[in-house]
């Protein structure tokens, strides 16, 4: 066990690291972080800040000095850097669990093989991978197979040539093209796996994207139609990844009632915000108690619950560049709200800059609080 007064590590500066360090300080831990950015959202809050690439051996070795256990905040984080840590302090999640979900090819492979359903998809390393593609999957998404995020490195393709020209558009990269699916919805598991194998699953919450970013999440005290399958294929994919730490699973689900993963986040999701003020432990404090060996927290659900997200575009209120600060005042007028806002110095269109729970007595009530927000702030998707 590391006990609250000791150093906990952080690979990444955004606001997952942020939040994560509100949540390891509130329990006595510090919290030093490595990240490239002087003036990131975490650097701003922790209590240590190394400035380094994710790959510089001398500030992966300032990192392991200081502190006896490391965790990520994205994805993206070099896998060999975290086998270089792991030589010398606890790691979570592993190298392992990392490179497999940071790659879309083995990802799937890796789902496929736990006995999960995906979406049809071929990887695609060539154009002739492309020209060889079965008819089923047009209209599909070319998706690039490694650094893609809300919706970045991805493109609609309605026939093998816009999939070719947006092969060459992605620099001819490996990609995969999945079919497009009509979904009936989207759902995730946010979920905590103990270093002793003890896993905790938060309520499967119901998301609703715009342009490729997550706009609402919708967690209800009943639970959904398919959350104990949701709940079973994610165990099964944390299991088989040997996975320690906070993961979230994304899933579509079809019109004929089928379930199918969609992708893996090895780290807090942003669909799993609502932790933060709808049940008793958040994400990140679960993140902090694995992290440390502490037994995990509990996932019951205090309250029905709306997450939105809130993105630069909040501070454009209008066509023009001209940028203006959204009303807060009235925002937090509304019953039941918490805002949570990122700390980025700059607001651009597009950029996560916070987030907004509400929570009431009945989810008809925190559907209608949550959309005198939308309105307030001009958000792209009611509730």
């Amino acid at each position: 066990m590391i006990a609250p007064g000791e150093w906990l590590g952080l690979m990444g500066g955004g606001q997952l690291g942020r939040m994560f360090c509100h949540a390891a300080q509130a329990m006595g831990f510090r919290v030093v972080v490595l990240d490239p950015d002087a003036d990131g959202p975490t650097a701003a809050v922790a209590d240590a800040h190394i400035e380094s690439s994710y790959d510089d051996q001398q500030g992966l070795i300032k990192l392991s000095q200081r502190c006896r256990a490391v965790t990520t905040e994205f994805e993206n984080v070099p896998a060999q850097s975290l086998q270089l840590l792991a030589s010398s302090c606890r790691v979570t999640p592993g190298a392992h669990a990392v490179e497999i979900v940071q790659d879309r090819i083995a990802e799937k492979n890796f789902i496929e093989s736990q006995g999960v359903p995906v979406a049809p998809y071929i990887p695609v390393r060539s154009d002739a991978d492309l020209r060889a593609a079965a008819a089923h999957l047009f209209p599909g998404i070319l998706k690039v197979a490694r650094l893609g995020y809300d919706g970045k490195g991805q493109a609609r393709v309605r026939n093998v040539e816009q999939a070719i020209e947006a092969f060459s558009e992605f620099g001819a990269v490996p990609c995969v093209l999945e079919s497009m699916l009509d979904l009936k919805e989207e759902l995730s598991v946010v979920m905590a796996r103990g270093l002793d194998g003890e896993c905790a699953v938060f309520p499967v919450a119901r998301n609703v994207h715009h342009e490729g970013i997550l706009a609402v999440t919708t967690v209800d005290t009943q639970p959904v139609a398919m959350s104990t399958q949701a709940t079973e294929a994610a165990l099964a994919i944390a299991r088989g990844l040997n996975y320690h730490g906070v993961m979230c699973v994304e899933f579509f689900v079809l019109h004929d009632g089928r379930l199918l993963v969609n992708e893996i986040a090895p780290r807090p999701h942003n669909s799993g915000h609502f932790t933060m003020n709808a049940c008793v432990t958040s994400q990140f404090e679960q993140q902090a108690r694995v992290m440390a060996g502490l037994p995990l927290g509990s996932t019951r659900q205090l309250a029905p619950v709306v997450m939105l997200n809130i993105l630069g575009d909040a501070w454009y209120p209008d066509a023009s560049e001209l940028q203006a600060e959204p009303d807060w005042s009235a925002v937090l007028a509304v019953p039941g709200t918490s805002l949570h806002l990122y700390g980025k110095r700059e607001a651009r269109r597009a950029r996560k800059m916070g987030h907004v729970n509400i929570t009431g007595v009945t989810l008809a009530e925190t559907i209608a609080a949550a959309n005198q927000i939308v309105k307030i702030l001009r958000l792209p998707v009611a509730a």
